[in-house]
């Protein structure tokens, strides 16, 4: 996030009113608490709604001490995205009250107090007892997950009462949410929320002039499904979600490649080749397809050898075979 640049060019060391640094830096600030507990300077404005009660959070964040250029805490400092609900995975009061004032894409600084942050004890050896710290928060993203989590415990026939487009809502924030998990190597969690999604897809009747709608998001989960049974190392379903796919897109690339992959390691190559030619053809200059095709090709050598092999030494046993039979 490139933190530290920007802290020490607020905080800087010129003070002639001998106010600390964090002074200087709160009279600019606006006070989201009530009681000045917690204060916030927004960096760059974002947009769309305010972050939700208990929704999951995707975000960059930093910690300061006064009179610090580094964050704290090598493990605070979160160079890649991290992914949290609000009132589980967080721990500082101040921090959940500053993501509530937060909306997508925003960067913001806050002055967390003692009361909102690590308390009268601190967090030794690092933080030290009644310490006021500053963040720097990038909300990247926010999905509201209670609400998909209520629409997903109604009934089949209560489900049916919504618009459809309540439905694709909560189908693809139960697909983005396995994207998240999927990010984090969590695939059978990730695996439960993309059948979520394609469940609620199959209950709904769906009026002809709008079931394209339904069939480019269930493309989607299905394409993500072929994946993450990929890694869960189960091919066959793989192949089956992405066959799936293809009556949907017939030259979907992507959906395309998955069977392919999933058919090498089934070790039917001679499906896999014909999957990954027809995905070669709709990307011909695909990196991944064309790698493929270059590995298919010599597990098919190895594979061809060893049959070549298993012939040779089963007609030689029968040669031998036959060889003491007649003496």
């Amino acid at each position: 996030m490139g933190g530290s640049a920007r802290h020490s060019g607020v905080l800087g060391r010129d003070n002639p009113l001998g106010q600390s640094q964090f002074q200087r830096l709160s009279q600019k600030m606006l006070d989201i608490s009530g009681d000045r507990g917690v204060l916030k300077d927004v960096i760059r404005e974002g947009a769309g709604d305010l972050v939700t009660p208990d929704a999951s959070v995707l975000v960059k964040y930093s910690g300061y001490l006064e009179h610090m250029d580094k964050p704290f805490d090598s493990n605070c400092f979160r160079k890649t995205p991290r992914l949290m609900k609000l009132g589980e995975d967080i721990t500082l009061w101040g921090m959940e009250l500053g993501l509530l004032s937060m909306r997508k894409g925003e960067l913001a600084r806050f002055l967390f107090k003692p009361t909102y942050a690590y308390g009268a004890l601190g967090c030794p050896p690092l933080i030290p007892p009644n310490a006021t710290v500053l963040f720097e928060i990038e909300l990247l993203d926010f999905l509201d997950s209670a609400e998909s989590d209520k629409f997903c415990a109604l009934t089949a026939e209560q489900q049916d009462q919504f618009p459809l487009q309540k439905v694709l809502k909560v189908a693809t924030t139960e697909k983005d949410l396995g994207n998240y998990l999927f990010r984090q190597n969590r695939f059978y969690d990730a695996k439960v929320r993309y059948k979520q999604a394609l469940l609620l897809l199959h209950r709904r009747l769906v009026p002809a002039e709008e079931q394209h709608l339904v069939e480019a998001t269930k493309l989607l989960i299905l394409l993500n499904l072929s994946l993450v049974y990929l890694k869960l190392h189960r091919p066959s379903t793989a192949l089956r979600y992405g066959e799936q796919a293809l009556v949907i897109d017939q030259k979907n690339a992507k959906a395309l490649f998955r069977c392919g992959q999933a058919c090498v390691l089934l070790t039917d190559y001679e499906q896999a080749r014909d999957f990954l030619v027809r995905a070669q053809k709709e990307q011909p200059f695909n990196h991944d397809i064309n790698n493929e095709l270059k590995k298919l090709a010599s597990y098919y050598r190895d594979y061809m050898d060893r049959e070549k092999e298993m012939c040779h030494r089963m007609f030689a046993s029968r040669e031998n075979g036959s060889t003491v039979g007649e003496h």
